[in-house]
């Protein structure tokens, strides 16, 4: 049996619910100083199979040579300093990653997340936001579903 991966998409015709986070976390967008412990986390998030992240210093060229990088639209949460999740979207409006430290998993950080990358795109007068996710990744599926997000197309690996 072959791999599938599924796009989904949130319709932005509607406001989305605010995103609420515990006061003991800070959302910022991405800076130099984050690099490394963002693309950390992106690859402790994707080593369980759901992809793969290139060695850093590769990862940061591919950003900074790709016309939909944006570092005002790379959003990271902070506990206590650290780095505990991560939403990276590109231009065209795609959520790129979306992973939270297996610690902090269970606390609302994913969702409110999703909801603060709708909210940005439906501020930029985005129809929707895309995603891939692969099929067989329920725990994310659930997320992306409860927060709206409905399946376009399923895809062939």
């Amino acid at each position: 049996m072959s791999e599938h991966c599924l796009l989904l998409r949130k319709d932005l015709s509607h406001p989305p619910e605010p995103a609420q986070w515990p006061d003991e976390f800070t959302l910022v967008t991405l800076n130099a100083a984050l690099l490394q412990p963002v693309h950390d986390l992106l690859v402790q998030g994707y080593a369980q199979g759901e992809g793969s992240v290139p060695p850093l210093q590769e990862w940061q060229d591919c950003l900074r040579h790709d016309a939909e990088y944006d570092p005002q639209l790379c959003f990271v949460v902070l506990l206590e300093g650290e780095v505990v999740a991560v939403a990276q979207a590109w231009t065209s409006a795609y959520l790129k990653d979306l992973v939270v430290h297996p610690r902090q998993q269970g606390r609302g950080l994913g969702g409110a997340l999703l909801r603060h990358v709708f909210a940005v795109f439906r501020q930029r007068n985005e129809a929707w936001v895309d995603l891939k996710v692969m099929a067989h990744n329920q725990r994310a599926l659930h997320l992306y579903q409860k927060h709206g997000m409905t399946l376009v197309q399923q895809l062939a690996l």
